[in-house]
C-alpha cells in the first residue's frame, strides 16, 4: 500500500493512494461503518490488523459507486508520512562514487548523525534557505521506517522490522556542516528533512538495495544512481544502528545519497540552491517528492 499523511481543516488525515486517486480513510470508515486506522502510526501500532482494515477499506471504496471518498491528489495538502519520530538517524557517506566524488576515504562502518523533528517537511512544501547559508545542497536519499521494535538484531532479519519506504531530501547547509567536526547544525535547519509523498509498504519495496534514484533542480537532473551503489545495505544498516540504540516504530533511517550534489562538483562550478529552485527526488516504486526553496520573510 502507498500511504499518506495530509491537511484537512487543521487536522492530520491518513489517505491511501489507488490508480483512482486518494482515498480518505476517515471519510471512507465513516460511510461504510468500517473500523480503520486514522494515522499512519496506528497503522504500524495494529499490524496485520489494520493492514486488513485498510485493505478492506480500499475494496469498498472501490467497488462503491459514488466515489466521493476519493480524492484528487493534486488539491491536497501533504504533511510527513511520519510526524513524530523518536529518531530521524542519517548515514554519511554511504555511496561509493559519493565518497569518491569528495574525496572521502571509505568508510569501514557506517558514519552516523541525526536531525530533529523540526526538520520534517512534506511534498509540497516552501523550505526556507537559513539567513546563515548560502551553501545549500540537495540530497536525494532513500527513508527506511521502523515498524517494529528493534534491538541487537542479525542483518538476516533486519528488513522484518521494516514497516515501509519513503523519498527523502537530505537538505544540507554546506558551511555549517564544516564549521565543527560534527555535521549536526548543518542537517537540522527548519525543513530540511522533507519526506514523502507516500509511505510504501515494505511488501511493495522486496529489494530495497536495489532501486534507481534520482534528483532534479528546475527540471534538470542532477543525481541518477541506484541505491546498489550503497556501501552498507539497508540490512546492514539497521543491524547495525540496532545494535547500538534501540530503533522504535516511526524511527527515520535516511541511507545517504549519491554522487551529484553540488559540493562534489569543482569549487568555481558550485551552483548551490536558490530562492525559488524546485527541487524533486524520485526513487523507483516510491514515487517523487517535491520542494520548493524560499527565503525567510
Amino acid at each position: 500500500m502507498k500511504l499518506l499523511h495530509y491537511k484537512h481543516s487543521n487536522h492530520l488525515r491518513l489517505g491511501v493512494k489507488v490508480e483512482e486517486g486518494i482515498i480518505d480513510v476517515t471519510s471512507a470508515s465513516q460511510a461504510f461503518g468500517l473500523a480503520a486506522p486514522q494515522t499512519i502510526e496506528e497503522a504500524m501500532a495494529g499490524g496485520e490488523e489494520t493492514a486488513a482494515q485498510l485493505v478492506a477499506l480500499i475494496k469498498s471504496a472501490l467497488d462503491e459507486t459514488n466515489r466521493s471518498c476519493i480524492l484528487e491528489e493534486s488539491k491536497l495538502s501533504f504533511a510527513p508520512v511520519v510526524v513524530n519520530p523518536q529518531k530521524i538517524i542519517c548515514v554519511g557517506l554511504n555511496y561509493r562514487k559519493h565518497a569518491e566524488e569528495t574525496k572521502a576515504e571509505i568508510p569501514t562502518s557506517p558514519i552516523l548523525f541525526n536531525k530533529f523533528v523540526n526538520a520534517l517537511s512534506a511534498h509540497g512544501d516552501f523550505v526556507e534557505l537559513p539567513d546563515t547559508s548560502d551553501e545549500v545542497d540537495y540530497e536525494a536519499e532513500l527513508a527506511i521506517i521502523i515498524g517494529k521494535k528493534a534491538k541487537n538484531i542479525e542483518e538476516a532479519d533486519a528488513l522484518d522490522y521494516v514497516f515501509g519506504y519513503s523519498c527523502a531530501n537530505d537538505l544540507s547547509a554546506r558551511n555549517l556542516q564544516r564549521r565543527t567536526s560534527q555535521w549536526m547544525l548543518g542537517k537540522s535547519c527548519d525543513g530540511f528533512a522533507p519526506i514523502g509523498p507516500y509511505l510504501v509498504t515494505a511488501d511493495e519495496v522486496p529489494s530495497p538495495d536495489q532501486l534507481s534514484i534520482s534528483c532534479s533542480v528546475n527540471g534538470i537532473q542532477k543525481q541518477h544512481s541506484n541505491t546498489a551503489d550503497m556501501i552498507f545495505s539497508c540490512r546492514e544498516i539497521i543491524s547495525y544502528i540496532s545494535k547500538h540504540m534501540t530503533l522504535v516504530p516511526g524511527d527515520i533511517i535516511l541511507t545517504g545519497t549519491p554522487e551529484g550534489v553540488v559540493i562534489g562538483y569543482p569549487r568555481d562550478e558550485r551552483v548551490y540552491l536558490q530562492s525559488g529552485d524546485s527541487v524533486t527526488v524520485q526513487i523507483e516504486k516510491l514515487g517523487e517528492l517535491t520542494v520548493t526553496m524560499s527565503k525567510a520573510n
